[in-house]
């Protein structure tokens, strides 16, 4: 007896062993990392967020018969050409040689969580003109040393690190790479992990771990870094998120890769069956493949429209901006500017817009679920999570592709290639068009295409999928848009049927399928918008819609809408909850500019995407998450304060937010103003969400109001029959 207990423990420990060093050599610690486009775009470690114990499956790309090209851009050699560009791959080396040889860094492990290029003063940027000296380049360094967290300066010209002073109440920086990675392994130290794993039917070698923030309860989790660790099946599917080992939670000290704790809870719920998981085209019979529509494409016999010049700017029809890849925030749109028809002024309109924090709260209170409130951008990085797009279905032919270069804990450059994309589309949508009744006795039928320039970027959160747009409009109107895709998280269940469920609501979600729960949560995607209509001095106005009642015999009608306009004075007077029966338009103005008949000229905040969160304000995420219990808010501008959770918010205790910010009740009227608006989305699962989520999109806009003197593609062509290639049908087509 005790030799054959002898036995099966030598096997899970030979086999756990065997599966650390074969992940091991698959981490990116023994390779160095990758210094092209052209690694990324394979198989290495350096490049991926799938933070997961697995083999190498095959490529999911089945629909490309070659790898995606690269952008063809040599980032060895590249320099920058423009103050806001990204650090150069000669910049990050030139960082990690100041940084390693700093006395701080000298004796002692660190690991670098963020090296991003420390943007000059705004007024030095908008004086700035392309053929003026650079501007000093330096790079802000966020760094662990010893446990403690650091944020430096370093001036990449001569090398000088300088210690910045910071004290945050609470909270750690943005994960690393290596730190999720390694998290995952951790349990595989533990036998008891082990022996539960294989207890439950579950071969080491399919199983895949994920490494999930935990978020803050209480003192319990002061004074160390953790991280839950939960796994799931991966026999038979690489969709393994559909197989999860239900109450597995496994608590680890992601400095020391310490198990501090082991929550085992679902040993009597299976794991769901493989069957129908794989989403792989490859993977569907011949018989059952659907084919809909022949295939589209935008042809563009001369070509794009749109220009990059010097990597980074953009110009198309009448915009341009600067546009770069961000490690934390995924793109930043910066100095939005449009063209006035009249005059030919290129106009400012926006200093800088992105995507500053997500926070997606899972709705299910157990053990296992409590914790998962994710801030997706401050504790796994957005842009890091950004997975290389897929031309001809990412985005479509003629489509400009940019990489983005991060760096690693060590402070080693790598290059994630085909992160954004840049392209031109046409949906058959119109830009503006009047026809005559013929009852007029004028046969006029005008009419304008709309096309529009998209800028694109996917992330690939785990097992959500996040697509952010921008979309460029000629009337100088700017769309940003979320969509979501990609898998749910799921919950295991005893419950195949909804006919063995007495109460419903303790589902916390829905049945999908046989021994599968996908649990209610929302999502929330705050934007950091730095408006500079004509210059940097703004000021908001709600513009009040109510209701008016007229007087007696004043006239047929009994009832009118007005609009009254009241521009806030203060931070607290901008904080804005959106009413369906009471509505506002936002407008943001220059009250010192104006047109020619008087109006002050401005642009309108759109809302759209408005759900709203229901949480408690006292719930440990909500305090985390407050940022969302408005819809707007408005502050002065602050370089310091760009991340709506806060600049540390792993672990944070919700002390550094916009919330905690806006309640200072800064004045904001005629001022430098930053407005922040959230995207919400409550999403109850369904089935037709199951085993991957059909694409679900909201966006709001930033519309000209007064900006112009009049239409401002008044003067714009319309298609005649020569400008475009006749493509002849198939005969299918025409049968």
């Amino acid at each position: 007896m005790e030799s054959n207990t002898f036995l099966r423990f030598l096997f899970i420990f030979l086999t756990g062993a065997l599966l650390i060093l074969f992940t091991w050599t698959h981490l990116p610690y023994a390779p160095p990392p990758p210094t092209s486009a052209t690694d990324c775009a394979t198989n290495s470690p350096w490049c991926t967020s799938k933070n997961r114990l697995q083999s190498k499956q095959p490529s999911t790309n089945n629909i490309l018969k070659k790898p995606p090209a690269t952008t063809g851009i040599r980032h060895e050699s590249k320099l920058p050409g423009h103050p806001l560009d990204p650090l150069t791959i000669k910049e990050f080396n030139k960082v990690r040689t100041a940084i390693a040889s700093h006395p701080l860094f000298k004796s002692s492990p660190y690991s670098l969580h963020s090296v991003v290029l420390d943007e000059p003063e705004k007024s030095l940027v908008l004086q700035w003109k392309k053929g003026d000296p650079m501007l000093p380049r330096k790079a802000e360094v966020v760094a662990r040393v010893n446990g403690v967290s650091y944020v430096l300066t370093v001036d990449i010209e001569t090398g000088e690190v300088k210690l910045e002073e910071t004290k945050p109440a609470s909270g750690y920086p943005t994960m690393t790479v290596e730190d999720m990675t390694s998290a995952t392994l951790a349990p595989l130290a533990n036998p008891y992990f082990n022996r539960t794993i294989i207890q439950r039917g579950v071969d080491l070698k399919d199983l895949a771990c994920l490494p999930i923030a935990p978020g803050w309860y209480g003192a319990d989790e002061e004074n160390r870094r953790v991280i839950k660790v939960q796994c799931y099946s991966m026999k038979g599917t690489v969709n393994f998120y559909m197989r999860p080992i239900e109450g597995l939670t496994v608590l680890i000290d992601i400095d020391t890769k310490e198990v501090i704790e082991i929550s085992d809870q679902g040993r009597n719920i299976p794991i769901p069956k493989a069957a129908n998981t794989d989403y792989r085209y490859s993977t569907i019979d011949a018989n059952q493949r659907l084919k809909f529509i022949n295939p589209i494409s935008i042809e563009q016999p001369k070509g794009p429209s749109f220009k990059v010049e010097d990597d980074h700017l953009v110009r198309w029809a009448n915009w341009e901006f600067h546009l770069k890849p961000d490690a934390r925030a995924g793109v930043i749109i910066s100095q939005a500017r449009v063209q006035d028809p009249d005059s030919g002024e290129m106009r400012n309109v926006m200093y800088k817009g992105f995507s500053s924090e997500l926070f997606v709260p899972y709705m299910d209170p157990s053990d296992a679920w409590y914790f998962k409130t994710y801030m997706d951008a401050g504790e796994y990085g957005f842009g890091l999570q950004a997975m290389p797009l897929v031309p001809l279905n990412d985005c479509p032919r003629n489509a400009y592709y940019m990489d983005g270069v991060f760096a690693a804990a060590d402070g080693t450059p790598y290059v994630r290639s085909n992160m954004v994309c840049v392209f031109e589309s046409y949906a058959g949508d119109i830009a503006w068009r009047h026809a005559e009744s013929p009852i007029t006795g004028m046969e006029i039928r005008e009419v304008r295409p709309k096309v529009t320039l998209v800028v694109r970027m996917a992330a690939s959160v785990a097992n959500y999928d996040y697509i952010v747009d921008w979309e460029f409009q000629t009337d100088g109107l700017i769309r940003i848009k979320v969509g979501l895709s990609g898998i749910l998280m799921v919950k295991g269940t005893q419950y195949v049927n909804m006919n063995q469920v007495s109460n419903q609501e303790d589902l916390y979600g829905t049945l999908l399928s046989e021994n599968v729960i996908g649990v209610i949560h929302d999502h929330y995607v705050t934007f950091y918008l730095d408006m500079d209509i004509d210059g940097s001095n703004n000021s908001f106005v709600n513009v009040n819609i109510k209701k008016k009642v007229t007087s007696p015999g004043q006239s047929p009608r009994t009832s009118i809408l007005t609009a009254t306009k009241k521009v806030a004075k203060t931070e607290k007077d901008a904080q804005i909850q959106l009413k369906l029966y009471n509505p506002s338009e936002f407008h943001v103005i220059n009250p010192s500019k104006k047109t020619r008949v008087g109006n002050p000229v401005g642009y309108k905040l759109v809302s759209g995407g408005t759900a709203a969160s229901l949480l408690d304000h006292n719930d440990p995420p909500q305090k985390r998450g407050a940022f969302t219990n408005n819809q707007i808010w408005v502050t002065p501008y602050n370089r310091s304060e760009q991340w709506a959770g806060g600049l540390f918010v792993y672990q944070s205790h919700g002390e550094d937010t916009l919330a905690v910010w806006s309640e200072r009740d800064r004045p904001i009227e005629n001022k430098d103003i930053v407005v922040w608006y959230t995207l919400g989305f409550h999403h109850i699962p369904c089935q037709e969400d199951y085993p991957i989520m059909p694409t679900v999109s909201s966006s709001f806009d930033l519309k000209p109001v007064n900006f112009f003197q009049s239409n401002p593609i008044l003067r714009v062509p319309p298609n005649v029959v020569n400008d475009l290639p006749v493509c002849k049908p198939s005969p299918a087509a025409s049968t």
